[in-house]
C-alpha cells in the first residue's frame, strides 16, 4: 500500500478522533439542550467515519496503528472545549467547534488534492462533504449566538 495514502488516511483517522471526542466532551458539558443533541450527532458521525476509513486501510492491508500517526497526541485544536465550555458561553463554546472543524476541513481538502486509490476517493469525498457541512452549521449557530448577546 502507498505509504502517502496510509499517512493521508491516518491523518483523518486522527482528525476524526478530535472531533469526536471534542464534541463528546462538549455535549457532556453543555446545557442548552439543541447544542448538547447536536455535538452528540456530530460525536457518533465522527465514529462512524472513523470506522468506514479504518475499514478501507484494513481493505489495502494496513491496520489504524496508533503508534504511526503522525500526531501521535490530541491536536490543538479541541484542547480547549473542556474549558471554555464550563463557562456555558454559546457564542465562544460554538467558536472552538469551528476551530476544530478548520482543522478537519483543511485535513479533507488536502486529501481530495492527493491520487487516492479507486473506492477511497468517494468515501472521502462524502466524508469532506458532511464535515464540511457541520462546520458550516456550526459557524451559522455561532454567528446567530454571536448577534444574540
Amino acid at each position: 500500500m502507498d505509504k502517502e495514502v496510509q499517512s493521508t488516511i491516518h491523518h483523518l483517522i486522527e482528525r476524526c478522533k478530535d472531533g469526536a471526542k471534542g464534541y463528546k466532551t462538549a455535549s457532556e458539558d453543555i446545557e442548552d439542550k439543541d447544542l448538547k443533541d447536536l455535538f452528540r450527532k456530530y460525536a457518533v458521525q465522527r465514529d462512524s467515519m472513523i470506522t468506514e476509513l479504518q475499514d478501507q486501510l484494513h481493505k489495502m492491508g494496513a491496520t489504524d496503528d496508533e503508534s504511526s500517526s503522525i500526531e501521535g497526541t490530541i491536536h490543538r485544536a479541541w484542547i480547549d472545549i473542556k474549558s471554555i465550555v464550563t463557562t456555558q458561553d454559546r457564542a465562544r463554546v460554538l467558536e472552538e467547534c469551528e476551530r476544530g472543524e478548520d482543522y478537519a476541513v483543511k485535513a479533507y481538502k488536502e486529501a481530495l488534492d492527493k491520487n487516492l486509490p479507486g473506492e477511497l476517493k468517494p468515501i472521502v469525498q462524502q466524508q469532506y462533504d458532511d464535515v464540511k457541512s457541520a462546520h458550516d452549521h456550526i459557524r451559522s449557530l455561532r454567528d446567530a449566538a454571536k448577534a444574540n448577546k
